[in-house]
């Protein structure tokens, strides 16, 4: 009997396949590592053969626990904004361009002057800004124009995914929109965007809506990841929205919040509605949008200061849990000490990449865990910030985050969250939201429901809440107005640092 569904997680640290029941109880996981490469400045590349290779070794993990005469489907949930560069034989012509790349500021600057950054908004949802990949395809047109020739199709994760287990060339709409060259009303690649980069439709694969079959294994994928021949894919998508549905944040009145790489918050919307305050994304359900904030520096930035900092093997068991006591330990605060975590650029409110962290208030008094507290409360603030302007413009009311993620295993980390926004914080009792999210368009794909949100109320699992303590209040309210304003004195500080680094780095290249 074919009792379970597969929801493939192709992220950018890790790719996980896991079996899911109709009841949505995780039955067994397959897990391999991804490699991050950073061959210059600011620049983070992934081989997309590797996607492959870790896809296939993920799902003969998870075949070795469960036969695949069990699995129904699958569906994919994958690193969203991530392009690969693929010839006419599905070759890579160069390595794939990760979300979290900086390559494209100047392609940032010209397309907003030329195109327009309300024509670019209003079409894709989201302002210019380093993230999609529409302005590192317009980098390599200038930098490396006979790649860019050479290059056939420009494919998401999902597609070329996909690609290697059906020979399809076949994505979802919502894995197509965070790209930054998809017409989110419409559901088409956008003609205009297209055109501004000299391409049609047939150099990008072709994009469904979620739950559509479009494609099954082949005799050969069967042969490297165990799953049985004609076994159906169905199109899935951007791992923040299947999080969404993972979640069962598909309503108005909750938000997910995915604590990972990113922190990524998003609420559901009926109607489709741009703004400065957050970027605009196509529901996994096929029907609405999610109104989505995103903070690229979160576990990144977390990570970044432990590697560089902090003595000692972050992978040991009690390596963190001794790093928060001693946070804990410190007064809402941090003793003076606040973070701006915008290691990344800033998208939402300011939409700069140019924008930098600081650590501000420094003293000699102030320790490690200083820092490391204080890293937190920026990026609560910094959520805080972003969901209060998000519910004043659209007159929604959010009453509690469902938090995923590695970050909601921190109990610091989510009590800190809860605090600071007075909001409830609901644990899931899964992490792997997105997985599930995309075993449950697996799950309506192959008729076990009736529509895709059915399949998340089937399938979503059980939360812990974690509440907001009240006594706080007051210093919170008053650290976030001292929050809003760090940017906006420093943004020009931000920008000469920039260009001076450009500069001074190309006076030591010649």
């Amino acid at each position: 009997m074919k009792d379970l569904v597969i929801g493939i997680d192709s992220s950018t640290q890790s790719t996980k396949a896991i079996a899911w029941a109709k009841t949505g109880e995780w039955v067994a996981e397959g897990r391999s590592p991804l490699e991050l490469h950073n061959p210059a400045l600011s620049w983070y590349e992934q081989n997309s053969q590797d996607w492959w290779d870790s896809c296939q070794l993920a799902l003969q993990q998870l075949l070795d626990q469960v036969n695949a005469d069990r699995i129904a489907g699958i569906s994919i949930s994958n690193q969203r904004e991530t392009v690969a560069f693929l010839d006419d034989d599905g070759h890579e012509v160069r390595p794939a361009m990760i979300w979290i790349d900086e390559r494209s500021g100047k392609q940032v600057d010209e397309l907003s002057t030329q195109i327009g950054a309300d024509v670019i908004h209003d079409i894709t949802g989201r302002l210019p800004n380093l993230t999609p990949a529409l302005y590192r395809l317009a980098w390599l047109k200038e930098n490396e124009p006979a790649a860019f020739k050479k290059t056939s199709v420009f494919a998401d994760v999902q597609a070329y995914l996909v690609h290697k287990l059906s020979g399809k060339l076949k994505t979802g709409w919502f894995s197509a929109d965070p790209m930054g060259y998809f017409d989110i009303r419409k559901k088409v690649w956008s003609p205009m965007l297209l055109n501004y980069l000299g391409l049609t439709p047939s150099r990008f694969p072709e994009p469904f809506a979620p739950g559509t079959r479009i494609g099954s294994i082949t005799a050969e994928a069967a042969r490297k990841t165990g799953l049985l021949p004609d076994t159906p894919i169905f199109a899935g998508g951007g791992d923040g929205q299947c999080a969404a549905l993972g979640t069962n944040c598909i309503t108005s009145n909750q938000a997910y919040i995915n604590l990972g790489t990113a922190v990524v918050s998003g609420v559901w919307l009926p109607q489709c509605l741009n703004s400065k305050a957050w970027r605009t994304e196509i529901s996994p359900t096929g029907e609405g949008y999610i109104l989505e904030t995103c903070l690229r520096s979160g576990v990144f930035l977390i990570n970044w200061f432990v590697d560089q900092f902090l003595p000692g093997d972050r992978s040991e068991k009690d390596f963190f849990n001794k790093l928060e006591q001693k946070a804990q330990e410190i007064p809402v605060g941090s003793d003076g000490l606040m973070t701006l975590p915008y290691w990344s650029g800033v998208m939402n409110p300011h939409w700069n990449p140019n924008a930098r962290g600081c650590f501000i208030g420094l003293s000699g008094g102030h320790r490690p865990a200083h820092l490391y507290r204080s890293i937190l409360e920026g990026i609560c603030l910094d959520q805080a910030q972003a969901t209060a302007a998000l519910e004043k413009e659209t007159g929604l009311w959010i009453e509690k985050f469902v938090a995923i993620g590695g970050g909601a295993s921190s109990p610091l980390w989510t009590q800190m969250l809860a605090d600071s926004t007075g909001k409830d914080v609901a644990l899931s009792d899964t992490l792997e939201a997105s997985a599930l999210g995309a075993a449950m368009i697996a799950g309506y794909g192959v008729g076990w429901f009736p529509s895709i949100s059915a399949a998340a109320e089937a399938m979503c699992g059980q939360t812990k809440i974690v509440r907001p303590d009240t006594k706080d209040r007051q210093i919170w309210d008053e650290l976030l107005e001292i929050y809003g304003t760090l940017f906006l004195d420093n943004e020009k500080t931000f920008g000469k640092l920039v260009k001076l680094a450009v500069k001074s780095a190309k006076a030591q290249d010649k």
